[in-house]
């Protein structure tokens, strides 16, 4: 649907510098005729079960983005909320907020406390605010552009606009502005310790003990008004923040060299051959004024620790460890391969009468009701595992009736009719997402959680396909919507917003649809994450989907390196040295999370991570004295009695 269709059918409310798209229901109801959509053998609906809690109206995006929202990114408030809440674009933590952009140093000062650690405080100004001198308040920020890890708020009000771009690794913010001029607002006076007052494009400025270079166009100069409004004068629309690794006049100049180079696209393209993942990191930048077409970038160790890219001598701290600095337009990083397996060596049993007395009691069990999405995919995970296990011992009967189960309430799961309220799927149209009824964690209302969920399913499919290639391609088609929901590989999908639940640069996925928490997006059960990609890879070779299987191999041991770094720390080198455990169960962009959502007893705190166990969980073994570590730290943490703690 191209953008004056969009328009016609959504509606936009302009003439405060940009468009906005906001939903009219009204007129979407009236367009968009609710039906069974046939897919393959299967189906879907496009009429929301009323047992489904309905997806917010608003969402905050200019015209100029098209196709399916992105969500369940770090930066996925902006389009959730009229302004958003804490975004970490480390090194840099920012908030879109109704005076302008709030930029802060968080990394600068991380705390250990007995639950968490956490970066510095980031309260209502941070270090400063970016905005526009013609406008005291805008009406809302929106998502203006973004791409593999960089990302535009657009900042809109009659009186002028300001677009401020950031992302992943990058210390710089590049902004334009429409009428007005760049203005900056400190939370105290600053230090301007390089360039002159009113007679200097590029300053040098320490607030709160951080350093920052300022750049305007050639030709502007900047003036502080009382002791903390800095202001613009400029006869262009293009400006530049950088937090600099150091308070130098070295940094400050090389800093500078590239101020204008602001990066407009980043991609990220992997590559599988030879054992390894090979991933390039590129920037593409429009080059304002100088020289210089390069920017300056920082690196996650889940990076420059496999990547042989020339660094600098500069760092930035972050809840993710030590970043490193490099300069340029691409790097590399190469990782190797962590194989998969449908099912282990048979040697892994050796008693197999036991193992059969075990199968035919769970062939035995009534099988339950159909339940929500997600206590439905434990379901199917734990009959794809038995069915492998009966395969392994020779028991094709017993495997035979486990792949009957998956086969019929997968057939549930992939139909829907008239009327129906679930099992079945429903998709939302205006969001572009696949919501599974019934619900769980508010897989509906806020689209938490749907890799997790989902990759029950698809593994459950892939262990059907081993054995029916027919049931394959008939049911394909729906496995492969409910892989597109979670991890769509297409650049254009009309459907799916691509790669929806992935994050390029920092490794790994964001768990909550929305992100909108004081300290950004998180992710708990990274092990379910897992498990989702583990089952892409095993459906893609079966269905001979070669370049879907070489994408999953890729979120598979990207985030296999990235679970290594920041939920265990295996290495040592990235939770704070006064930090007192051996594991973290959430990630947030903002802390390390050493507690869960559901409970404090220290086995789920640390389980959270392993579970499920499957073929693929071998990858948990890769640092055998780590391994010991944490589970000598698990018996030292239990109590004396087994008090499983307080379950919220």
């Amino acid at each position: 649907m191209n953008i004056e269709s969009m328009n016609a059918v959504f509606g936009t409310r302009s003439g405060r510098g940009g468009v906005v798209m906001f939903l009219s229901l009204s007129l979407w109801v009236c367009a968009a005729k609710s039906e069974i959509v046939e897919v393959g053998m299967g189906s879907y609906t496009t009429d929301r079960p009323e047992n489904l809690k309905p997806l917010q109206q608003d969402i905050f995006r200019t015209a100029e983005v098209t196709g399916p929202t992105p969500t369940n990114q770090w930066w996925s408030s902006l389009v959730w909320k009229q302004f958003s809440e804490n975004m970490f674009p480390h090194p840099l933590a920012v908030r879109c907020q109704k005076d302008g952009l709030a930029v802060t140093y968080s990394g600068s000062s991380i705390t250990s406390l007995p639950r968490m650690y956490k970066g510095g405080k980031f309260d209502e100004m941070g270090d400063f605010v970016i905005g526009n001198s013609a406008v005291r308040s805008f009406a809302d920020a929106s998502l203006g552009d973004h791409s593999d890890w960089f990302v535009t708020a657009h900042f809109q009000e009659r009186g002028g606009s300001l677009r401020a771009s950031f992302g992943h690794g990058s210390p710089f913010v590049f902004c334009r502005i429409e009428a007005g001029a760049p203005k900056l607002s400190f939370s105290g006076p600053p230090e301007m310790w390089s360039g002159l007052e009113g007679e200097s494009a590029v300053l040098g400025i320490t607030v709160n003990g951080h350093h920052y270079g300022i750049f305007g166009a050639s030709g502007s100069t900047w003036t502080l008004r009382g002791d903390s409004i800095l202001e613009g004068k400029t006869e262009t629309d293009y400006f530049s923040v950088a937090l600099l690794p150091e308070r130098s006049k070295e940094a400050l100049d090389a800093f500078s060299a590239c101020a204008h180079s602001h990066v407009i696209d980043t991609e990220v393209k992997p590559s599988f051959g030879d054992g390894r993942i090979t991933t390039d990191f590129r920037f593409e930048t429009e080059k304002l004024e100088g020289e210089a077409s390069h920017t300056i970038f920082s690196l996650y160790p889940h990076q420059w620790k496999y990547s042989d890219s020339k660094l600098t001598d500069w760092k930035y701290r972050s809840v993710r460890g030590l970043m490193k600095v490099a300069r340029g337009k691409a790097f590399v990083t190469s990782v190797p391969v962590q194989g998969t397996l449908p099912v282990l060596p048979v040697e892994g049993i050796p008693d197999h009468d036991r193992m059969r007395k075990h199968l035919e009691k769970e062939v035995s069990e009534k099988v339950e009701k159909y339940k929500d999405t997600y206590w439905e995919g434990k379901d199917l995970g734990k009959l794809a595992s038995l069915s492998g296990i009966a395969g392994l011992i020779g028991e094709e009967e017993l495997q035979l009736k486990f792949i009957s189960e998956l086969k019929t309430r997968l057939a549930n799961w992939f139909t829907a009719s008239e009327g129906e309220k679930s099992p079945l799927f429903y998709y939302d149209k205006w969001w572009g997402a696949l919501i599974g009824s019934e619900s769980s964690y508010n897989t509906d209302l806020d689209l938490n959680d749907h890799h997790f969920h989902y990759g029950y399913f698809i593994r459950a499919a892939a262990e059907i396909a081993r054995h029916d290639r027919d049931w394959a391609r008939d049911w394909g088609p729906m496995v492969e919507l409910l892989i597109r929901d979670i991890v769509s590989i297409a650049p254009d999908d009309s459907m799916f917003p691509r790669l929806r639940c992935f994050d390029l640069y920092a490794g790994h996925s964001w768990a909550s649809g929305h992100g909108a928490f004081a300290d950004g997006n998180n992710q708990e059960s990274s092990s379910e994450s897992m498990n989702a990609w583990y089952g892409i890879i095993q459906w893609a070779e079966i269905a001979g989907k070669s370049e879907l299987r070489d994408w999953a191999l890729f979120l598979h041991n990207t985030e296999r390196t990235a679970v290594e770094e920041y939920w265990f720390d295996v290495s040592g080198t990235n939770f704070p040295e006064d930090f007192p455990h051996e594991a973290i169960a959430l990630v947030w962009g903002g802390q390390g999370g050493y507690w869960t959502w559901f409970s404090e007893h220290v086995d789920h705190i640390h389980g959270i991570n392993w579970l499920p166990f499957t073929p693929s969980s071998i990858s948990l073994g890769r640092s055998p004295d780590y391994v010991r570590r944490n589970y000598e730290y698990i018996l030292s943490r239990r109590p004396e009695k087994e008090d499983y703690g307080k379950v919220w």
